[in-house]
């Protein structure tokens, strides 16, 4: 699983409403296809719009300001959506999004360990399941993320491998349920974005899930507030049953 975010983990004068990840989900047997797929995706953005193979997608700086000059902000846009069009198509992965609403959290409220906790334990039952295209069920997983907050995030998953308290179902009563993760193996791998065509899909992705709750005056303005749908063949929609896109709202 492949994991950017997008948004900040503040409460107090934080300049977003709301903290987005996307965890992209592609099966070994599948990765070189996936390889194969982002490559040939990007050289047709290159004869497209001259846009060199090397060149960093980075969604919110795409959108800020031109990679070379005389891209003017929609045409920016057009290949941030042609992005998404594209992961649409891949039939063999899967995506799965958590976003963290911090209007009305407490204080103390730990936004980067919820959401991360979160995406972790639908990663871990997606192995578990094989909720996820070719059903390769009781696989193991790796997760590999941006190069951000490597130690926080390698010492959440060593501990939930050993304590990860899940509450009980209605049905069941009040309490909860001790589900180490078992499928996760190995600590997160950081990656720098800008070697990586994976997480540069992932940032994506996660831009156009903040944008969904939260969208700037350009995205509003464009109608891009709902480019997210756009990702419906491949959204991991039993991550959450509260919403059709299966986003995990906390």
């Amino acid at each position: 699983m492949y994991v950017d975010e997008s948004g900040d983990v503040g409460l107090v004068n934080s300049p977003t409403s709301h903290f987005a990840l996307s965890g992209l989900i592609v099966h070994e047997s599948r990765w070189r296809d996936f390889v194969t797929s982002l490559v040939s995706f990007r050289r047709t953005l290159r004869d497209v719009y001259g846009l060199p193979l090397r060149t960093e997608l980075h969604a919110s700086h795409l959108i800020k300001s031109p990679p070379m000059p005389g891209m003017n902000r929609h045409i920016r846009l057009a290949i941030l959506r042609n992005f998404l069009d594209e992961l649409a198509k891949m039939d063999f992965v899967s995506i799965t999004n958590v976003v963290v609403c911090k209007t009305g959290k407490p204080l103390d409220y730990d936004v980067f360990s919820h959401a991360w906790q979160a995406l972790f334990q639908r990663f871990e039952n997606t192995l578990k399941s094989g909720n996820f295209p070719g059903s390769h069920r009781n696989d193991f997983g790796i997760v590999l993320t941006d190069a951000t907050d490597g130690k926080k995030l390698q010492r959440m998953v060593r501990r939930m491998a050993v304590y990860n308290p899940v509450p009980n179902m209605a049905r069941i009563g009040a309490g909860h349920r001790n589900l180490p993760l078992l499928r996760i193996i190995e600590d997160p791998y950081p990656k720098d974005s800008k070697d990586s065509f994976f997480i540069q899909a992932c940032d994506t992705c996660a831009y156009f899930l903040l944008q969904k709750f939260s969208p700037n005056s350009f995205v509003r303005r464009a109608g891009a507030h709902h480019y997210l749908n756009r990702l419906q063949p491949v959204l991991n929609r039993r991550a959450s049953y509260s919403n059709e896109l299966g986003i995990v709202v906390l």
